[in-house]
């Protein structure tokens, strides 16, 4: 005993030994069978140790094994309640994807609708101020202008000369609506347009004599206090915008030449696209060259504000035709004492945008050539905003060719009043 003790490292392995040491000699009494006692030897305590760790060693691996087992079973649950959740979020964000959007659609909106209340605003300041100041530049508004604007879509300004009136008349009869269907267009669709002139250099002559009968005959004037002459363009041009804008709350404001067809209805929808935009500068862009030579036309004297000779223009719209919206009108009204004119009224009105956040559109379809070119668009479906030669500035000899050119490449005169505003 004492020797088995002194080997054992483990009290479990000297209880061992005493339970099957008890349970030998119980065995020993229990046989009384006289002269035939059997000599048990005893069990050497090496077996009974080894026994014992035979045991131990049998228990901790089937303990072992089935903790790994329960393990593996418990990891690969985990893991399947990993992937249901990871599908169940995805099956809930494809279900809410639909939402998502319809939420970003109509933030979209109501940051576009906020952007335009606040150009209207700044609008209207920049018209009362001007107001304020007694800028106005028209020999005389309507009564109406004193309380309220009109309310308009676009308006269009044909510039026009004194000596232009069969120019004038080519347009009433092919692309320019009169009489009632004008004030019907007005009422409609929202679309003014007016001959734009002046006076002038002696107020009450003959000239202006001849325009006011015009005036009061066709009802499609509106004169500027502006003294009229071909160096004076840039000027008009500010003088122009300026006046609308006091006159028509108006989302676009057009200058054209009395020499251009003009597609109404294709002009209107190209501007319709634009309507969400509040500083939109639409037109046929160009960059010519500076003409630095005396004598020559389109002469620029201030050609060395532009760089080296030989240099270009920077990119603006050219002058046969283009469009603004009301903010860049409202800009031009505000700030016309301070705004720059250069000799070409097109370079001006690029100039007086340059460095702010203007968006230009270079809208090729405003500035088709004449017949076949734009014919050979009209045919295959793709109909001109407006149509001249690029040789005389416009369309050469306007007032003979105009109705053939409207017939050839016209939209239809009913094409405006099909277009949804």
């Amino acid at each position: 005993m004492k020797e088995f003790t002194k080997e054992s490292k483990q009290g479990i392995f000297v209880t061992g030994y005493q339970n099957l040491k008890s349970s030998v000699w119980r065995w020993h009494l229990l046989d009384n069978k006289p002269n035939k006692m059997r000599v048990v030897k005893p069990v050497a305590g090496k077996v009974i140790l080894m026994l014992c760790i035979a045991s131990f060693l049998a228990g901790s691996l089937f303990t072992t094994r089935t903790s790994s087992i329960h393990s593996s079973e418990n990891k690969d649950l985990e893991n399947l309640n990993t992937v249901a959740r990871d599908c169940d979020h995805k099956r809930k964000l494809f279900e809410g994807t639909g939402d998502i959007m319809g939420e970003v659609t109509k933030t979209h909106q109501a940051i576009q609708s906020l952007d335009k209340t606040i150009s209207t605003l700044e609008m209207e300041l920049a018209v009362a101020r001007s107001k304020k100041s007694g800028s106005s530049n028209l020999l005389s508004l309507p009564k109406s202008s004193n309380h309220t604007l009109q309310k308009a879509f676009v308006v269009i300004g044909i510039n026009t000369a004194f000596s232009s009136k069969k120019r004038r008349d080519s347009l009433r009869e092919t692309w320019m609506p009169r009489g009632d269907k004008l004030k019907r267009l007005e009422k409609e669709k929202g679309i003014i347009m007016r001959f734009v002139i002046g006076h002038s250099a002696t107020p009450g002559g003959v000239l202006d004599r001849a325009v006011d009968e015009e005036a009061a005959e066709n009802k499609d004037f509106l004169r500027l206090k502006h003294v009229e002459g071909y160096h004076q363009l840039s000027t008009k041009t500010r003088i122009y915008f300026s006046s609308v804008v006091s006159i028509w709350d108006a989302e676009f404001y057009v200058k054209v030449d009395d020499d251009v067809h003009l597609n109404l209805g294709m002009l209107v929808s190209t501007l319709a696209r634009y309507r969400s935009k509040p500083r939109i500068y639409i037109g046929c862009m160009k960059s010519g060259p500076v003409l630095s030579q005396k004598g020559v036309r389109y002469h620029e004297p201030e050609f060395w504000k532009f760089g080296e000779e030989g240099n270009k223009y920077f990119r603006h719209a050219t002058g046969q035709l283009y469009a603004i919206s009301k903010d860049l009108a409202s800009y031009i009204s505000l700030n016309s004492p301070i705004l720059h004119r250069y000799a070409n009224e097109d370079v001006s009105l690029g100039s007086w945008f340059i460095g702010m956040e203007v968006e230009h559109v270079d809208a090729r379809s405003m500035c088709c050539g004449t017949p076949p070119d734009c014919e050979l668009k009209t045919q295959a479906g793709n109909v001109c905003v407006a149509s001249f030669d690029w040789t005389c500035s416009g369309i050469c000899k306007s007032v003979e060719r105009m109705k053939n050119i409207h017939n050839t490449c016209g939209e239809g005169d009913g094409a405006v009043w099909n277009v949804d505003l």
